[in-house]
């Protein structure tokens, strides 16, 4: 053994060495860098380049004549909240030239990588002119591309889809060429295909145009990252402001109005034809646009999205990949997806460059924290979501609650309606999903910040977070969410999902109790007809009143008051007592939504 340990560690020496020569480029030739894609992953990964290595070669590419763009922004200028078009480009090639030495070609598209040679080839988008350069990074940020089906008259003038710049100018050209036909912007229909996040942003924005708006959707639901009952708060704030929402619908043609060729009647799969729209957004999705990976022989998914390890290293040694076009881990199941994100893309980016100068870092995953705004709305998640688990056939559990974005008795609070989904059996954080007027992205980003750093349920109890009346509460929402939690997995109480709650009235042997004031149910509505109201602060003089041999399910307007009941109940011997899961104000909102 004494005489092997000083051969055992010459060799790991050694094999560090050859590890580090690999990965860190040779400092005694110019390191030539070549960036395909700009925006969020292509121009992160081209600066973070330029301040690792001052005299690196960089050459980043890009179709289109724009390489930093506020793509993110771009529904608000359409809508006009964002007036000055100049702040859209982020960067330009002579911005990016003066102050990083980045060598920034626009209008090109790259039409072949030869990674036996080092080598790529692209093709000027106005002038022909061919180009060829070589490499010893190639870096691809090449992004996604609006999905477009085969459907029928698609390619029909007004119809857009909404990439880059130009189809942001494209799309706000039409509407003002629109607007002149137009005797008011009221008198003008859009139809919005896809109620994803851009989809939503898209309806919002439009409104504010003046415009009447419909909406398509061919899942059940609006925004599918969100489950259903989060949903419908949404979908019943559209309404109510006048936007036709038409979910589990699909598109089936796109056909020309009579007496207006640039005006376009959408026709539904359920026979539905909708009004003549004089603008049409498709906001059908993304696939990632990685042909030109996949013809270079880099392995990718059945999906089309280009493989790569914690290094972002494709599948050949010097070439990487970043952004929309990959597929990365999802750290909560272990599994992999696709996260077209701005967020993760401008780490992605930065990371890339850090590997290639030899630091050795591991992308841990993306968990997809979003979040949108919506008129007064804003609706954020991040994690994987209760349809997600079922369908993979997880334990979890999810529970509800209401609190207000700041102290109660401060002027201005709004309520949040806040779902926490975790695994009832070791405290597990799936995910989280908000909705309300204030407080919304802060309570998902500390959910977010949780979940990487492998916090538990009973961690989020005893979170310490900043309190003052105007801003928070002595007990946080995310902190009620955790003892909320934690009061499932204690067996402190027991939970009955909304779901759930139309089924278990149709049983004899369930008795359905709101411990709401009579007030509240005179105004709001009753929970279900064969609720029982019996008042918490009545609860103990009454409890006679109860069945004993009968499973009780408690409810009323937000969950609270229902699981104080819970714990008279089950600690005056009753058996079967089960909390109603976001109460009234839950269960509420998704009958209507279902009506």
């Amino acid at each position: 053994v004494v005489v092997m340990l000083p051969l055992l560690l010459l060799c790991t020496k050694a094999m560090q060495k050859q590890s580090s020569h690999k990965s860190k480029p040779n400092k005694e030739k110019m390191t030539k860098i070549v960036v395909v894609g700009g925006v969020a992953g292509g121009a992160s990964a081209a600066a973070r380049a330029r301040r690792l290595d001052e005299k690196a070669e960089i050459l980043l590419l890009q179709s289109g004549p724009d390489v930093s763009f506020a793509s993110c922004g771009m529904p608000y200028y359409i809508g006009g909240e964002i007036t000055d078009r100049g702040k859209m480009a982020v960067q330009t090639p002579a911005s990016l030239k003066a102050r990083l030495n980045i060598d920034v070609r626009v209008n090109q598209r790259v039409t072949t990588i030869d990674t036996a040679q080092n080598s790529i080839t692209s093709r000027d988008e106005k002038t022909g002119e061919i180009l060829t350069a070589g490499y010893d990074h190639l870096v691809l940020a090449v992004g996604a591309e609006p999905f477009r089906p085969p459907i029928k008259g698609i390619d029909r003038p007004g119809l857009f889809a909404l990439r880059n710049l130009d189809d942001m100018d494209n799309i706000v050209s039409w509407i003002l060429k629109k607007k002149e036909a137009a005797p008011a912007s009221s008198d003008m229909h859009c139809v919005v295909a896809g109620a994803g996040f851009v989809g939503l942003e898209m309806v919002e924005q439009l409104m504010k145009r003046g415009m009447q708006v419909t909406i398509v959707e061919m899942l059940p639901q609006i925004l599918s990252p969100l489950d259903k009952e989060m949903a419908a708060i949404l979908e019943k704030d559209l309404e109510r402001r006048g936007v036709s929402v038409l979910t589990g619908d699909a598109i089936s043609e796109f056909v020309e109005a009579d007496g207006d060729a640039g005006d376009t009647i959408v026709k539904l799969k359920s026979g539905k034809a909708l009004p003549p729209a004089q603008v049409t957004i498709l906001g059908l999705g993304v696939r990632p646009d990685t042909k030109l990976a996949a013809d270079a022989g880099l392995e990718c998914t059945k999906r089309g999205h280009i493989v790569v390890d914690d290094h972002l290293r494709t599948s050949v040694d010097n070439v990487w990949a970043v952004g929309d076009a990959i597929e990365v881990r999802n750290p909560i199941l272990g599994d992999m997806w696709a996260v077209p994100l701005a967020g993760p893309a401008n780490r992605q980016g930065r990371m890339v460059a850090d590997n290639i100068y030899g630091m050795n870092r591991s992308y841990k995953g993306t968990i997809a924290a979003s979040v949108v705004r919506v008129f007064d709305l804003m609706a954020a998640c991040v994690g994987v979501n209760e349809k997600l688990l079922k369908a993979k056939g997880l334990p979890h559990a999810a529970i509800h609650v209401h609190p207000g974005s700041h102290a109660g008795y401060f002027p201005g609070a709004k309520s949040i309606n806040f779902k926490l989904v975790f695994n009832p059996e070791d405290g597990t954080i799936y995910g989280a999903q908000a909705v309300g007027e204030d407080g919304v992205a802060k309570r998902i980003d500390v959910i977010s910040t949780a979940i990487q750093g492998g916090l538990k349920v009973d961690d989020l109890a005893d979170l310490e977070l900043c309190y003052a009346p105007p801003v928070g509460s002595a007990k946080d929402p995310v902190n009620m969410a955790g003892m909320a939690a934690q009061n499932v997995i204690d067996r402190l109480v027991k939970i009955v999902d909304w779901k759930d709650l139309d089924e278990a009235c149709k049983d004899e042997n369930t008795f359905v109790l709101d411990v709401r004031g009579a007030g509240e149910i005179e105004s709001s509505g009753k929970l279900v007809p064969c609720a029982v109201n019996i008042p918490l602060n009545d609860l103990r003089g009454r409890i006679g009143e109860l069945p004993r041999d009968k499973n009780i399910i408690v409810s009323c307007a937000s969950g609270q008051r229902a699981y104080y009941a819970c714990r008279i109940l089950t600690q005056n011997g009753f058996g079967q007592v089960h909390n109603l899961s976001g109460a009234y104000k839950t269960y509420s909102f998704v009958k209507e939504f279902m009506n």
